[in-house]
């Protein structure tokens, strides 16, 4: 009989967009898939992880733009900014406002 097989690779990691690629730029941070599991991305200024953000499971904006439309795209966004208006300053919510948002 077969056993199970083991794969090397997490089939959920998450696809970074080019919207995501293009702030990030615009921020002089590096974004990788996270590591930290239930996350999108690995956030690095320096050579040093600053942040992991975006919770998988959740659409941000380029997800959002590309399987709903501008329109949705542009009401989730608007929502988001206000569920999370305390967390946009520093740290992790800056980060996933300006990477994801």
């Amino acid at each position: 009989m077969w056993a199970t097989i083991l794969y090397s690779y997490d089939i959920d990691m998450y696809k970074i967009s080019p919207y995501t690629k293009d702030r990030a730029k615009e921020l002089g941070v590096i974004v990788k898939p996270s590591k930290s599991k239930g996350k999108k991305l690995d956030v690095f200024k320096n050579d040093k992880k600053v942040a992991s953000v975006g919770a998988m499971g959740y659409k941000s904006y380029p997800e959002y733009l590309k399987e709903d439309g501008k329109a949705v795209a542009d009401e989730r966004r608007r929502l988001y900014k206000i569920r999370h208006s305390k967390d946009l300053k520093s740290g992790n919510g800056f980060y996933a406002n300006k990477l994801l948002w």
